[in-house]
């Protein structure tokens, strides 16, 4: 069987749904996601890219790319943030609070040494990203 998990946005014009299991969950603390989420860290929930559909209102999907790595998009209806296409990395960052019958279950924070709210969790602090998508694998302390 497959899971899947259908996600909605704030005026509800925009939804999707995501097949299977996510590559990865966790918690962004980099200045481009805080500043975009309007919020102190991103929960984020990694997908293949063919795992992710906009099952209705596509025609209401915008787009900003302010570098290379993050395809940042948008409702244009209400604009609120829908996802976010990494296509450096492959990967489809669906926000977290936007899938409800997904289990959150978060494995490690990344950009953590831009963080400003600690977080004491037990999880790993990697200094960037891990090596295998370009970071430097560091980890720092809690």
């Amino acid at each position: 069987m497959t899971d899947k998990h259908a996600g909605t946005w704030f005026c509800g014009a925009v939804e999707i749904e995501v097949t299977g299991a996510p590559d990865a969950m966790g918690y962004c603390h980099c200045s481009s996601c805080r500043s975009w989420s309007a919020g102190p860290v991103n929960a984020f929930t990694l997908w293949k890219p063919d795992s992710v559909k906009v099952t209705r209102g596509a025609e209401y999907v915008g787009h900003f790319q302010k570098t290379a790595t993050s395809d940042r998009q948008f409702c244009k209806q209400c604009g609120g943030h829908l996802m976010t296409t990494h296509p450096t990395f492959g990967l489809t960052d669906v926000y977290a609070a936007t899938i409800p019958t997904l289990a959150f279950a978060p494995g490690v924070h990344v950009n953590y040494a831009e963080t400003v709210l600690r977080m004491k969790d037990g999880l790993p602090k990697m200094r960037d990203f891990p090596a295998e998508l370009g970071g430097s694998g560091d980890t720092l302390p809690e």
